[in-house]
């Protein structure tokens, strides 16, 4: 596997890492791969690493190469449309190296947990370019986020358009953080402009499950609560292969 870590113009703190599977003649259908862009949630103010390296290594065990983009983050820097301008810069780096990073440029979902769901919802809505599909993690959606955030944000089902791309929708009906209902405004939107979607509300989990696995969890509670919410990560592989 080949990894590095680009700096984009938003700053020193601004990266894309790829994730770049080694290619083998044995496996001949994998000279090039779909890609999977992954947006970290952090309500505007960090990047969480559980939600950067081990969504990376899953997607890569189903042969996507992956890229994580730690996007501006904090008071000031986060203001809207700093972090779409990184998300489109990303998604346009990888495009522009689709044949030496072995991606097929018109196969690249772009996933986003929390606000970085607010963010991948953003590029698949406002963005000069678009993702092929896109899978939001317990998103922000509504601008009624917005306190919980470094900085206000736009209500991004207002934006959606005959461009937004496929959607896969996940979260946690307990969910005390990100109500359900920027889902579901999301996901109505979508079927009024007959955007093809899937939605899995999941009665427990919370917020911030990720993968809901041991690897993002270290205690025994948030793995029990999270038996049946980390199924996501199936369900999404299963619809990506039919729509990617």
């Amino acid at each position: 596997m080949k990894t590095q870590t680009i700096t984009l113009s938003g700053g020193e703190n601004v990266t894309l890492t790829t994730y770049i599977l080694d290619s083998s003649p044995e496996m001949s259908n994998m000279l090039k791969k779909r890609g999977i862009l992954i947006c970290p949630g952090g309500a505007y103010r960090a990047c969480s690493d559980r939600e950067a390296e081990p969504v990376a290594m899953a997607f890569l065990s189903q042969g996507y190469n992956a890229f994580v983009l730690r996007y501006s983050v904090g008071e000031g820097a986060a203001k809207f449309p700093r972090p779409l301008e990184d998300a489109e810069e990303a998604l346009e780096l990888i495009r522009n190296n689709a044949d030496e990073w072995e991606v097929y440029e018109d196969r690249i979902a772009v996933l986003g947990f929390s606000a970085g769901g607010h963010l991948a919802a953003a590029l698949s809505t406002m963005g000069r370019l678009r993702p092929n599909a896109a899978v939001l993690g317990y998103p922000c959606i509504l601008d009624s986020t917005s306190p919980l955030l470094a900085e206000p944000v736009p209500s991004l089902e207002k934006e959606v358009d005959e461009k937004t791309p496929p959607t896969f929708i996940f979260a946690a009906a307990n969910d005390t953080c990100v109500p359900i209902e920027n889902s579901i405004e999301y996901a109505t939107a979508l079927n009024k402009h007959n955007i093809p979607f899937e939605m899995h509300i999941f009665s427990g989990g919370g917020h911030g499950f990720s993968l809901g696995t041991e690897v993002v969890f270290s205690n025994e509670k948030s793995l029990n609560e999270n038996i049946y919410s980390k199924r996501w990560v199936k369900m999404c592989f299963d619809w990506l292969n039919c729509v990617l």
